[in-house]
């Protein structure tokens, strides 16, 4: 397979592999994986200068294992926080960082974690589900068809799962046995996501290849509406890549996903009315808060939009070719991690650097998330940090 420069690049950027044809287990594409976040610092921006405007350091830090070849995002619940490692332990940390416990499944894990009451969620590349209790023992194992790249999740007794060929289940939440499964056609060519599913009001929100996000009844895996955040367009397949893979985003009625070489386009979360599209090629993702919508294009400028019209706010573009991610909202900051496992703390009003923080050097590629005062990134080394941002 021959890229084009243009397009090489904002893969490489982006941090992201295609697949071609069928799917896989995932140990044939864990060499593309890598390939994809190998592209030679001297592309990155260099760091810029600036004055501090907050304080940020590092309240407490554990080493979790490796994520390579894999995207691992933690999860807190209860104020536990839970991590896992490609070699396939998972461990639970108060928030303070103590140790809780530590269980090893045995298993090459591929995705993860999702946690609430008490479900501990992960994923291994031969498609199966684990669901541990809140002491780290294994509950049960479900199969699905392919590899699990993304965090299960636990709503009302269900756990909603995703393999890498597309497909979302509904398992139920006792047993893991198999209630609904949805699935749905996908172009030849696509690119390698570690999203999941957003599962919320009894709802069921995955972005598709194609430029497609659907709302599914999470009891029965039932279509409620589909939309198209992105068109495919171009001459050969891969300039028709559109596809969102990352989370959507739910802030009151109104959901909002990105496409990579594509749009980002909101719509009305009941109906699936569409309310409004501009112009992004994101595959890092997007966060909503207050009146605005902050998402990490494909070249690594974050941007700032007005959330009812998508006008523009500001854009933080000096993070170029860093493959930065997708954004947490924190407080009065925008929060995102790069490719050398640095923190950038951008003010929320402007966009200006407030503050950078250096983790272990390797990359971090999921959102960071938020703990009651803090925020927490996974580098994939497996560093996990708890960071003060103030």
């Amino acid at each position: 397979m021959t890229l084009s420069p243009r397009l090489a690049g904002c893969l490489l950027a982006a941090g992201v592999a295609l697949l071609a044809g069928c799917q896989s287990t995932g140990e044939g594409f864990a060499g593309l994986y890598d390939w994809a976040f190998s592209s030679s610092k001297d592309k990155a921006a260099k760091l810029v200068n600036f004055t501090p405007t907050a304080s940020v350091s590092v309240r407490w830090s554990e080493r979790v294992g490796d994520a390579r070849p894999y995207v691992f995002f933690p999860a807190v619940d209860n104020g536990v926080v839970y991590a896992a490692a490609a070699n396939g332990k998972v461990t639970a940390f108060g928030e303070n960082g103590r140790e809780l416990w530590r269980h090893t499944t045995n298993r090459p894990v591929s995705g993860g974690v999702g946690a609430r009451n008490d479900y501990i969620l992960v994923g291994t590349k031969k498609g199966e589900v684990l669901a541990l209790d809140g002491q780290g023992q294994v509950r049960w194992t479900a199969q699905l068809s392919t590899e699990v790249l993304a965090p299960p999740q636990y709503a009302d007794g269900l756990v909603i799962a995703r393999s890498g060929d597309g497909r979302i289940y509904g398992l139920n939440a006792a047993d893991g046995s198999r209630k609904w499964v949805y699935q749905r056609s996908t172009p030849a060519l696509t690119l390698r996501s570690f999203a999941g599913v957003l599962v919320t009001r009894g709802a069921v929100f995955a972005g598709y290849p194609g430029g497609k996000v659907v709302a599914l009844n999470a009891q029965n895996g039932a279509l409620g509406w589909e939309g198209t955040v992105a068109q495919p367009r171009g001459a050969t397949e891969l300039e028709r890549v559109a596809d969102v893979t990352s989370l959507p985003v739910l802030d009151a009625n109104q959901l909002c996903a990105v496409a990579f070489q594509g749009r980002i386009a909101c719509f009305d979360a009941a109906r699936g009315t569409p309310l409004w599209g501009r112009d992004v090629s994101s595959a890092s993702g997007l966060a909503v808060a207050g009146s605005a919508i902050y998402v990490t294009d494909d070249r690594g400028a974050v941007i700032a939009l007005d959330k009812l019209s998508g006008s523009s706010l500001w854009k933080q573009d000096k993070l170029a070719d860093r493959r930065v991610s997708a954004p947490l909202v924190h407080r009065d900051y925008v929060v995102v991690g790069d490719f050398e496992g640095y923190v950038h703390v951008l003010n929320r009003e402007d966009g200006a650097f407030a503050a950078r923080l250096a983790t272990d050097g390797s990359a971090i590629v999921a959102p960071p998330i938020a703990l009651e005062n803090d925020i927490l990134v996974q580098t994939r080394k497996g560093g996990l940090y708890a960071i003060d941002v103030k």
